[in-house]
């Protein structure tokens, strides 16, 4: 699904504006890091913000990354993965990528580990690339 032009473009660290539904099916949307792993897209967020209610009521999910005319829109369903080893995993990952190595242990010790993380692991569905 996903080609090497494109996952050479998602390994980039970028931010990516992710997308979710709101009760009254209104979109809400945030800026989160992410890793690309296989072909899903994971990232991860502290339980009980609006993107982790959401996704739990409907898992539906658009995630977009541009680079001026250059952008990638990835749509499909999300599932949540509590397991709190896990999640913190996943977390000093994404902080040690965005980071690097000492900031990102130093984030995780200091930050994330004092709240309860949700990885939320987005199975792509449909890839919509322009630019490429």
């Amino acid at each position: 699904m996903l080609d090497q032009t494109v996952r050479a473009f998602l390994d980039e660290v970028r931010f990516a504006a992710v997308a979710t539904i709101n009760p009254d099916g209104s979109p809400q949307q945030t800026v989160l890091w992410y890793e690309l792993q296989g072909d899903e897209i994971m990232m991860n967020t502290a339980r009980g913000r609006v993107k982790d209610r959401n996704l739990r009521r409907d898992p539906r999910s658009s995630f977009c990354l541009e680079d001026g005319y250059r952008y990638l829109t990835l749509t499909g369903t999300c599932a949540l993965v509590d397991d709190q080893e896990t999640a913190q995993a996943d977390i000093r990952r994404l902080a040690i990528r965005y980071h690097g190595p000492e900031q990102g242990e130093q984030m995780s010790r200091d930050q994330f580990q004092q709240q309860e993380r949700v990885t939320i692991r987005l199975r792509i569905e449909r890839v919509s690339a322009h630019g490429f």
